[in-house]
């Protein structure tokens, strides 16, 4: 197999932790190959010229690291505007939050072209190209269009919608007919498979060839499910370094008289926290025994804090944990903590482990590595418990986490009580179960299964 080169929007020191669960699998998966990592500097050159950015080339271990500025203008257009105004709302099922009348498409189709300009002037003829994320869906079709002949597969992180709802965004037909420029297409779930799979054969009149294949446009595409996870061993080495260590003994001895529901995420709309919020709210009114005990840690990293969607969620969150707060609150007891920033990834492990439940409770998720990595944390033998979003991928692997509709947020405080009151022995034959789980689809696994999928597709 020829070198590996990952194009993503953001490109980040493999060396080094990150939080991400892009950043995160494509590192390691760098890490073990070697390669070129090429995407978006994270630069805004306010002055800057349209479709125009420069190069930048730096070493970092085994891989090589190309970044491309962009101007405020192709920012605005491709990355705040379609990718993130357009793509992320109505591939989260909420059309109510895009922005479809700003003609933003002209942008994002501007710097795929020029990513792949740029990109094609640093390629070797046997590379494997794999493309990450929504923001690059148009790449493959732009470099071939260059005369590449590269075998290119392409891998969503997030969910795919199913036809109905994929239609409304704007040229959605050119968006998906792209996707046919790539050798494989990988999916996070099942779910997301089928969405495509029905898609192509009501809008485009693909014909489907097998259950993994779909030929239209001329060429035929290899369609597959490869769920991501995480590297196991080096998350459990993180539990035992200093930090997750010191932040475990920090939080058990700060509240060794309480129990600790913990919630962990990106301040998104995709995440549910207000229903989560509610619910928890509504377990304290139904069952009073968790009044002056059970204590919600939410912890919300800010995200695109100019975006009116979500400084109107931090308003709603802000306006929830303090309704909370102020109607149950003790002197002494708190229900809720709810802490805006970020908290650094080498302690997380602890603070999972000092939890006695987990809420990954999104509205929609194309994976959720937060519920693999606090499976990773736990004491297997006084192991906390995973309450779990039916509608996070993560859902078709965890079978053995409570799953909840997050919607229904009186039967997902039932759950909650379920996971308070569970026996020892439940919950560690359920935390066995999940962490071989994770353990056999790890984030090495993932890689390899996809570019061992990418290697068998026939040659043109």
């Amino acid at each position: 197999m020829g070198r590996l080169v990952i194009v993503s929007n953001r490109v980040a020191d493999p060396r080094k932790a990150a939080s991400g669960g892009l950043a995160v699998a494509v590192g390691q998966a760098l890490e073990a190959t070697g390669g070129l990592w090429f995407g978006w500097s994270g630069k805004i050159v306010e002055d800057g010229t349209p479709g125009e950015g420069d190069l930048h080339l730096q070493t970092a271990g085994k891989v090589q690291l190309a970044t491309v500025d962009l101007s405020r203008e192709d920012h605005d257009s491709y990355y705040l505007g379609y990718s993130n105004g357009v793509l992320w709302p109505v591939f989260h099922y909420r059309l109510d939050l895009a922005d479809f009348d700003a003609g933003y498409i002209g942008g994002y189709r501007r710097v795929n072209q020029m990513m792949a300009h740029k990109l094609a002037s640093l390629l070797r003829p046997d590379d494997i190209i794999w493309v990450h994320d929504y923001h690059m869906i148009p790449l493959a079709a732009e470099l071939r269009a260059m005369g590449c002949q590269q075998r290119m597969g392409f891998f969503l992180h997030i969910p795919l919608p199913p036809p109905l709802i994929l239609a409304a965004v704007p040229e959605h037909d050119w968006l998906m007919r792209s996707l046919f420029a790539y050798d494989l297409v990988g999916f996070q779930s099942e779910a997301d498979v089928a969405h495509f799979s029905r898609y192509v054969g009501t809008e485009t009149g693909a014909d489907i060839l097998g259950e993994h294949e779909f030929r239209a446009f001329g060429k035929t595409l290899q369609v597959q499910a490869f769920p991501i996870g995480i590297d196991v061993d080096e998350f459990t080495q993180l539990g035992e370094a200093p930090e997750a260590q010191e932040m475990y003994t920090q939080i058990r001895g700060e509240y060794s008289r309480r129990r600790l529901l913990l919630g962990v995420e990106r301040m998104d709309y995709s995440k549910g926290l207000p229903q989560r919020l509610k619910a928890f709210r509504q377990l304290l009114q139904a069952y009073p025994e968790n009044l002056g005990s059970a204590t919600l840690i939410q912890i919300a990293a800010p995200s695109r804090e100019s975006v009116d969607a979500y400084a109107a969620l931090r308003q709603e969150l802000e306006s929830l944990c303090g309704a909370i707060n102020g109607n149950f609150g003790e002197l002494d007891w708190m229900p809720v903590r709810y802490i805006h920033r970020n908290v650094a990834r080498k302690r997380l492990p602890g603070l999972y482990r000092a939890a006695s439940v987990a809420l990954v409770t999104p509205l929609r998720d194309g994976m959720n590595l937060v519920a693999k990595e606090f499976v990773a944390a736990q004491d297997p033998d006084d192991p906390g418990v995973l309450v779990l979003s039916r509608f996070a991928g993560a859902a078709e692997q965890m079978h053995e986490a409570l799953l909840v509709n997050p919607y229904d947020t009186t039967r997902t405080a039932e759950t909650i009580q379920r996971a308070l009151q569970m026996p020892l022995e439940e919950r560690q034959r359920r935390h066995q179960a999940l962490l071989g789980g994770i353990r056999a689809h790890d984030v090495h696994w993932w890689r390899k299964r996809f570019l061992d999928a990418l290697a068998a597709v026939p040659a043109p």
